[in-house]
């Protein structure tokens, strides 16, 4: 106990308590709020434990850059730019989707459809699942990747289904499907990779990613292929690929808003970075490309299929999160291709994405409320009633099609220039699902925005200030990358890329 106390305070410059504190201050709010999550001043308490989350993340970054890469508590935890950047960006959207939570969840308590239970449930749940993304980005286990991914799901599923109609409860069975399903994958790529590294590795060494990562070379090529194939199908139904892609619009249909924009705004973020971790060590062990290819394959599968299905949806939350599913392969397509650009294009469009889709779902939520639809026919006339709220749902539709000078058209702009060299014969097909999304959701945001008015006004003030702040975040970061963010994310593309 006090060698790994001695190795935990050499970490960051004696700086200890910093990690734990980002583990811990989620747990014990969602251990406060499992008793008092009903109380009404449980979303001010939510949103201070998630603001309180969010600074210590921004400590442990910074401790980070200037001490670089370390372990704490042993090699149990690994903080490096790559996981100590999503960890910040996973509590930040934490926090502004908690604030946005408290007028949304107050109103509909207001209109019956939360009772005092499922509020408390909503409160306690919401912090298990922000500890549960934590932990799964700042492990270095893989096998506790796997528990917390797991937990994620199963804190998500209670969420989703935390209304109690028939319409949710269904979602969060197909959700609990398919998503245990993909999880049981993942946990037999996880036990193969085991398997490729025990011999030489031996003992908890041999799950720990950077001791596979230094021993990559000597991994059997045929078990961690098999692995790869495993952990890509298990981790990536949690990031939505297709074919594998089917509980996510139920999902952030049926749920709160709140949970549509943590689902598609971090959920999705994490397990992408699963499968990340997984391919550096398939690169290093089989040398033949085989794992970039089978991220662009069903990188670009899911941008088409996911465009396509954008045509028939009439729900409004169901059409951005097909949007989600189109992004989330367009990362996919990023990360396969490799080299230092596609890669640092793949991390940009991750935190755009994030912050756009979210601050969207922000503004849906709101539209909702106002119209009593989610129906997009239903929701008319948002900018002559609420033009915040109409004006902020233009701005971020605008922002996630990839319209200049936002952060999207930046990042995507590097993942077609750099495909034009690696794969041209798949650019077309991008560009056309690119520009078949931006008239669908263009023509419906429009005729939302504008036209005879059908909403009407909240019980409470919603809370836009998160809109702004995530699309004027997404602003800058398609006019300037601060020097500190570009180190980042440089630094992480160098060692996904290898």
């Amino acid at each position: 106990m006090s060698n790994a106390w001695s190795v935990a305070c050499s970490f960051a410059g004696c700086n200890a308590w910093i990690l734990p504190a980002v583990l811990a201050l989620p747990l014990v709010a969602s251990a406060t709020l499992a008793l008092a999550g009903a109380h009404r001043t449980a979303p001010v308490l939510n949103a201070g434990f998630s603001l309180a989350t969010f600074a210590a993340t921004l400590l442990l970054a910074q401790n980070t850059v200037a001490h670089g890469p370390a372990f704490a508590f042993g090699q149990l935890f690994y903080v490096d730019p790559l996981n100590v950047f999503l960890a910040a960006l996973t509590a930040f959207v934490g926090w502004t989707t908690a604030v946005f939570s408290k007028p949304y969840m107050r109103t509909e308590r207001d209109r019956g459809r939360m009772s005092a239970g499922r509020t408390r449930l909503y409160h306690a749940m919401y912090q298990l699942f922000v500890f549960a993304m934590l932990l799964a980005l700042l492990t270095n286990n893989m096998g506790v990747l796997w528990v917390s991914m797991e937990a994620a799901t199963l804190a998500t599923v209670l969420l989703v289904s935390v209304y109690r109609t028939a319409a949710s409860i269904e979602a969060a069975w197909k959700y609990f499907i398919l998503c245990g399903v993909g999880i049981a994958q993942a946990l037999f790529g996880t036990i193969l990779l085991y398997l490729a590294a025990s011999r030489g590795l031996g003992g908890s060494d041999a799950l720990l990613w950077t001791s596979l990562n230094a021993a990559k070379a000597s991994l059997d090529p045929v078990i961690v292929s098999l692995a790869f194939v495993f952990l890509l199908i298990g981790y990536g139904t949690k990031v939505g690929l297709v074919p594998m892609h089917n509980w996510l619009p139920d999902a952030h249909a049926e749920g709160p808003t709140p949970i549509s924009a943590v689902l598609s705004g971090l959920l999705l973020n994490v397990a992408l970075y699963a499968v990340l971790r997984c391919k550096v060590l398939a690169d290093g062990a089989l040398q033949n490309g085989l794992p970039g290819r089978l991220l662009v394959g069903f990188g670009l599968l899911s941008v088409l299929v996911a465009t396509f299905s954008l045509l028939r949806q009439k729900d409004v939350k169901r059409l951005f999160s097909f949007s989600s599913i189109e992004h989330m392969g367009l990362m996919s397509f990023a990360f396969g291709l490799g080299g230092p650009v596609a890669t640092f294009a793949g991390l940009l469009h991750m935190t755009t994405h994030s912050l756009i889709k979210s601050a969207i779902f922000f503004t849906v939520g709101h539209a909702a409320q106002k119209t009593g639809t989610q129906s997009i026919d239903g929701i008319r006339g948002l900018v002559r009633v609420s033009p915040l709220v109409g004006w902020g749902m233009i701005l971020g539709a605008l922002a996630i099609l990839g319209m200049p000078p936002f952060g999207v058209f930046a990042s995507e702009f590097l993942i077609l220039t750099t495909a034009i060299h690696a794969l041209p014969w798949a650019v077309p097909l991008l560009l056309l699902a690119l520009a078949v999304a931006f008239a669908i959701i263009f023509r419906h945001v429009q005729g939302m925005a504008f036209g005879e008015p059908t909403a009407r006004r909240l019980d409470h003030r919603p809370a836009l200030l998160p809109v702004f702040i995530h699309l004027a975040i997404g602003l800058m970061l398609g006019l300037y990358i601060p020097p500190w963010l570009a180190a980042w994310y440089h630094a992480a593309a160098a060692m996904i890329a290898g």
